[in-house]
């Protein structure tokens, strides 16, 4: 079972970083070290990702990480912040600043004003401001189902509800999503409810 989060509230204030871009101009990027493979271009990343350095890979705790990010110096900056995950990392020469993105080529253009993406994407190094994002949604893939293996029933548990046991919604495929309430906790329990059996079966997560 491999898991994600996505959407958000702010956390902190911008602080500066350095972009730059990776793969085709308007591509979504690479799930890479962090295992989502092309799950980067759909919901709910849908391209909008980064390779972090060091300092936001951490190791692999921060796949997943959100951030808003914004350019501002470049002429063909939009000022405007958008959402990004981390989904990857950045190695070697990323290092080399404090705090470092590498954006797929759809999420740096992004930056830019309404057409003056190539022009930003051409820049291909810029200084940016960002901030943590604390996530709302979780979404995760579910894998190697016992019994007859057709799901019919997702629930989380966290840790704080009190046997109040959250449904989840099928995302596409084997992706399940649940909105999480602010002030919810994990570790989560997981159930899955077949459509055959019923059977149900539970993990923490």
């Amino acid at each position: 079972m491999s898991s994600e989060s996505a959407n958000a509230t702010l956390d902190s204030t911008f602080s500066s970083a350095v972009a730059t871009w990776y793969g085709s101009p308007t591509g979504a990027g690479s799930g890479g070290a962090c295992g989502f493979a092309d799950d980067v271009a759909n919901y709910p990343y849908e391209g909008y990702i980064a390779a972090g350095n060091s300092n936001l890979f951490k190791s692999g705790k921060g796949c997943g990480s959100c951030y808003q990010v914004k350019c501002y110096q470049n002429p063909a900056c939009s000022g405007y912040p958008i959402r990004i995950t981390i989904t990857d990392e950045c190695p070697g020469a990323c290092n080399n600043e404090p705090v470092h993105f590498d954006l797929s080529g759809k999420a740096f253009g992004y930056l830019a004003k309404p057409g003056e993406a190539d022009t930003l994407r051409n820049a291909g190094r810029i200084n940016i401001e960002y901030q943590r994002l604390q996530p709302l949604l979780l979404a995760f893939a579910v894998e190697y189902v016992g019994g007859d293996g057709d799901i019919g029933l997702i629930e989380l548990l966290p840790s704080n509800a009190r046997d109040r046991w959250l449904a989840m919604q099928q995302s596409w495929g084997a992706t399940w999503k649940a909105d999480i309430p602010i002030g919810t906790k994990g570790p989560y329990s997981v159930r899955i409810t077949t459509l055959q059996s019923e059977k149900q079966l539970k993990h923490a997560v």
